[in-house]
């Protein structure tokens, strides 16, 4: 099972509703399984330097199949700082970002930057669910 184009642009539009809903401008990544982009936009008004955040956090939630948020407390440990480094140094361990399910099995990670940590895994929860 795979997330195609358009169940990721449903987690977009459900994700920019949320933020809309919140008064706050961001940008959502939704990555597939193996943590590569999908679908990208970034609100009008939104920091350019948060779609790296979102695309990170993603990245993060996709390869742990968990909120990137919990991975933070173990983000110096030398094996979180190996594999992000073998995966390229894309991945950021930072709240903000969820993995998607569909029928129980991974299939790809929603990430918002843009706002607080609590805000942005608020979007992105918002943006998964929108398969769920």
């Amino acid at each position: 099972m795979t997330l195609n184009l358009a169940q990721a642009n449903a987690v977009v539009q459900r994700t920019l509703s949320r933020a809309s809903e919140l008064d706050i401008r961001i940008s959502v990544a939704v990555c597939d399984a193996g943590g590569r982009l999908l679908a990208f936009q970034r609100m009008d008004g939104g920091h350019w330097a948060a779609g790296y955040g979102a695309q990170g956090k993603a990245v993060a939630a996709a390869a742990f199949a968990r909120p990137s948020g919990l991975l933070a407390e173990r983000s110096g440990l030398p094996i979180m700082q190996g594999i992000a480094a073998a995966e390229g140094g894309h991945m950021f361990y930072a709240k903000g970002a969820v993995p998607i399910f569909v029928d129980g099995v991974l299939v790809g990670a929603c990430g918002v930057g843009g706002g607080t940590g609590e805000q942005d895994e608020e979007c992105a929860s918002a943006g998964a669910a929108a398969l769920g």
